[in-house]
């Protein structure tokens, strides 16, 4: 089945303070690259071909002018505009025609990490008809969603717990099937008021269709002033693999 690939570079990025009080996020720069470079690149990288990018109105033209048409980096670019921050499903809710029957491969822009992407959906093809989260060990699991693994498989997932059950952060980096924008449809807003993603991989998981894989290499989400720092550190280190 084709993949099409999903760039979700929404959000204020109000934890980044004054950085991005007059651009978006992923436009600062990391390593020698803007940001949003990197998910691009390991999708082309991964031979994905077909890209769309979604983002709120104020910097959208920001990243038509940086990006064009994708064809200098390999690729054919869409653009959809989310008008209101409404959750990471509710971003991927918007590439629907985009996708058609196609899977998607979607990457939150802020993700800077290490391994290439073309090992994670060589495991993700093993099941076209499931969907597929890519978790990484980190100290601080709290910060993230959180899968509780047992006998090699995902049992439970938890939003941000007070009292993580285990160490294993689900990456923002996912594979679904076609079937993703019924869940999307159907989805409840949280206590937030946001369609969480969180909620579409509990519903694959109430399914038995999630499987997973793990990063060996480093991920940062560089959201915040820390971890952007840590992103620029490891990418000068040793630059992604796409």
């Amino acid at each position: 089945m084709h993949l099409r690939g999903v760039i979700l570079a929404g959000g204020k990025g109000t934890r980044l303070g004054e950085l991005t009080k007059v651009t978006n996020k992923h436009l600062l720069p990391v390593g020698p690259l803007p940001m949003v470079y990197y998910p691009l690149k390991k999708l082309v990288g991964a031979g994905i071909s077909d890209v769309l990018l979604v983002s709120g109105t104020e910097h959208m033209g920001d990243f038509v002018e940086l990006l064009g048409s994708g064809r200098e980096y390999g690729c054919r670019l869409t653009y959809r505009v989310q008008d209101e921050a409404g959750g990471i499903a509710q971003a991927l809710g918007l590439a629907e025609l985009f996708c058609a029957d196609a899977r998607c491969v979607v990457i939150l822009g802020d993700n800077v990490f290490l391994d290439p992407l073309s090992s994670i959906l060589a495991n993700a093809n093993r099941a076209p008809d499931h969907a597929w989260v890519v978790l990484k060990r980190v100290p601080d699991p709290g910060r993230y969603g959180v899968a509780e693994i047992r006998e090699g498989r995902i049992i439970g997932i938890e939003e941000k717990p007070k009292e993580p059950k285990s160490d294993n952060a689900v990456a923002g980096i996912y594979v679904y099937p076609p079937d993703v924008f019924d869940i999307v449809e159907h989805l409840q807003p949280s206590r937030r008021g946001e369609l969480e993603i969180t909620d579409v991989n509990r519903q694959y998981l109430r399914e038995k269709r999630l499987g997973h894989s793990s990063l060996e290499g480093y991920w940062t989400d560089a959201g915040t002033p820390d971890s952007l720092a840590l992103a620029n550190q490891l990418v000068r280190e040793a630059p992604p693999l796409f």
